[in-house]
């Protein structure tokens, strides 16, 4: 499997995993939450575009494989993990002198962590 499409494959599967979360938040703190889960989820599908359609216009179609869905209830471990593996794959995906790809990689980590400051943070 390339890398880079298992890089894509796992923003598709953290965008699946937040509209999920998003959609089923309930409790003390759960319009923050909720609030936070539905802007990732909307902004990480743009990253993942904008990575896709980049990476393709200088090189070639690739192909995103289906991950399987994470089972996890909490949120913020669910996308810990997910931010993991995204630093873990990023330069085997592309390579570290590709600028414009890589900081559309960092657009998407920092989504990550903006929104794990949200889950964590505000209530």
């Amino acid at each position: 499997m390339e890398m880079i499409g298992r890089l894509v494959g796992t923003l598709f599967l953290a965008r699946e995993y937040a509209h999920r979360a998003h959609l089923r938040v309930t409790g003390p703190g759960s319009f923050a939450k909720h609030s936070a889960l539905g802007e990732f989820y909307s902004a990480i599908i743009e990253s993942a575009d904008s990575i896709t359609e980049a990476y393709q216009g200088r090189h070639d179609i690739i192909e995103i494989p289906y991950l399987p869905m994470i089972d996890e209830e909490d949120p913020v471990k669910a996308l810990e993990s997910l931010l993991d593996d995204v630093e873990k794959l990023r330069y085997d995906a592309v390579d570290k002198k590709d600028s414009a790809i890589q900081n559309m990689i960092d657009e998407a980590v920092g989504t990550f962590l903006s929104t794990l400051y949200k889950l964590r943070k505000l209530r």
